[in-house]
């Protein structure tokens, strides 16, 4: 007779399919399984909340490249985990939920909700560990479905199954999985697309990632630009004929050029509203090519000339080989002259609206970047602030940011932050915060001072929910409930054990370069009060959306 139990069994099977770090908050219902992942290799994370387990395994899997892992109690520990789920649900996250689960039998469980018709509500898929026989059936086929689908699963554990005793069985090792190359025709069609292209466009989006090298081939060889989502941003850095991100985060210069495309080719990039400015950078007369593993992706967002169905990388490939000769087309002298001059925002003149007691948003990003090293991740929560450090502060490539924004969630950044830096323990994690966001998602200063992450954690603080502002404001409407009293959230970091700066102007940020020159032991907190008379207009076109 084993004494194994099925818990057991589940951890064993995770770690050994590639589960090597884990984040979450343990309860009676996981203690052994998140035990049993520890004991067989895997590290452990506890965070404050499951929110943030959630959120921090996301982007822990956007940066590494590996599926995230969270450990959640029944009933409760779920449904405190369900917005960071839904954000990674709602991006194809690849990312393994181990919720556990009352007995069938315990009907009258104060725990007891429908698991299932949680998972399902925001877009997960679920799933469950049977019994001991199936177990390490029921936890391969849960990670394969999250590795190849690029599907976050909630597995769950019912407690009496989980205790039941268990053999260990052979870990399958996972077949080698050929990702979908386009058909002759689909090749053929793209690739004389791209022959009468005068101003071509790609718009690579985190569908792309892998293919950076046979994108930038693809498009010198038919003289495309090169541009990226949101999520993608980075992807292409360093590459002379970056655009950088395509959309509301769009520079002038590359809002005018892909307005200008005779041809845009969406390279996994669903060309949703953000992406597109709600259409109005395609032109009408635009030919549009979508290239995507997901058939349900193909016009969904935007209307669609030609859809590919395959993998990026591969198809780019079998393009390049296609096309007779390189083309200039789009490359020319005079466009290379513009991206030089006018390629970044900070390029664009603006009028500084700073005064005695407040920093303009855009020179505190500035500033920012100047000092900052090369090497950094950014993660960027949501709200009125989040362009500034989305359109000033470089990244060097697509591991360098994290954009949690697929649910529109405030208070995600510093979790974003924690699973970034896991993630990339050579670079600068970067937690991009406003004042609203920060507080709400404050438990993980705790877990970001506990782990000694040298983390620099920036937060827009215009003491309000400033999209709501912005948006209700000029119409008269009372604000009381989305404006609050100044608070010193500089002496609120200190008392976590941090580092801690208040800067009203750039001179104030000479702290934030003398923690930048190390030991960089304890994260540094910057509560930057920020002009807010204006609003920021890539919410004035979010809204458009509502």
């Amino acid at each position: 007779m084993s004494d194994r139990t099925v818990a057991d069994i589940v951890g064993e099977t995770l770690a050994k399919l590639g589960a090597d770090l884990v984040f979450g908050v343990v309860g009676s219902g996981n203690f052994h399984v998140t035990n049993a992942l520890i004991a067989h290799g895997a590290r452990f994370v506890a965070t404050r909340h499951e929110g943030g387990a959630a959120t921090a395994a996301d982007a822990y899997a956007r940066v590494s490249g590996r599926p995230g892992v969270i450990t959640v109690h029944q009933g409760c520990g779920l449904t405190n985990a369900m917005t960071g789920i839904a954000e990674a649900a709602k991006s194809r996250t690849p990312m393994i939920v181990l919720a556990a689960e009352p007995a069938a039998s315990a009907l009258r469980s104060n725990f007891r909700v429908d698991q299932d018709a949680l998972a399902h509500a925001v877009g997960a898929v679920s799933d469950r560990v049977h019994g001991p026989a199936s177990a390490v059936a029921d936890a391969t086929r849960a990670w394969r479905t999250a590795v190849r689908e690029r599907r976050t699963v909630v597995l769950n554990l019912p407690l009496d199954v989980q205790a039941a005793a268990a053999e260990p069985g052979e870990v399958p090792p996972a077949p080698a999985a050929e990702p979908p190359r386009a058909s002759d025709d689909a090749v053929t069609a793209l690739a004389h697309l791209l022959r009468g292209a005068e101003r071509p466009v790609f718009i690579a989006g985190r569908g792309a990632v892998g293919a950076r090298a046979e994108l930038e081939e693809l498009a010198a060889a038919s003289g495309a630009l090169l541009a990226t989502s949101a999520a993608a941003k980075g992807l292409f850095a360093g590459n002379d004929w970056d655009l950088d991100v395509s959309g509301g985060f769009a520079t002038p210069l590359a809002a005018e050029l892909i307005r200008a495309a005779d041809v845009v080719v969406a390279w996994g990039a669903s060309l949703n509203m953000w992406t597109s400015r709600h259409g109005s950078l395609i032109g009408p007369d635009t030919t549009v090519a979508q290239v995507d593993l997901e058939a349900a992706a193909f016009g969904a967002h935007h209307r669609l000339d030609l859809g590919v169905f395959g993998d990026a990388r591969l198809t780019a490939v079998a393009v390049a080989a296609a096309l007779p000769a390189r083309r200039q087309a789009y490359r020319t002298d005079a466009v290379r002259a513009e991206l030089r001059d006018r390629a970044r925002w900070r390029d664009v003149a603006y009028d500084d609206t700073g005064d005695e007691s407040h920093i303009d948003p855009r020179s505190l990003a500035i500033a920012l970047d100047d000092l900052l090293p090369t090497e950094r991740v950014v993660a960027v929560d949501s709200g009125n602030f989040m362009g500034y450090p989305s359109m000033f502060l470089s990244v060097p490539d697509h591991q360098g940011f994290v954009f949690t924004q697929s649910f529109q969630s405030i208070g995600l950044g510093l979790a974003s932050a924690l699973g970034a830096a896991c993630a990339s323990p050579g670079r600068l994690p970067v937690a991009a915060c406003g004042d609203g966001g920060f507080l709400m998602g404050i438990a993980e200063l705790d877990t970001i001072r506990r782990l000694g992450l040298g983390m620099l954690i920036v937060v827009w603080n215009d003491e309000a929910y400033g999209a709501e502002v912005h948006h209700f404001g000029p119409a008269g409407h009372v604000l009381s409930t989305v404006v609050f009293p100044e608070t010193d959230l500089a002496a609120v970091a200190r008392g976590h054990g941090c580092e801690a700066v208040t800067v009203r102007g750039p001179e104030d940020l000479e702290p934030v370069r003398e923690w930048l020159a190390g030991p960089r032991d304890v994260p540094m907190v910057v509560d930057a009060k920020v002009t807010a008379e204006h609003p920021s207009w890539w919410l004035e076109e979010a809204f458009r959306g509502h």
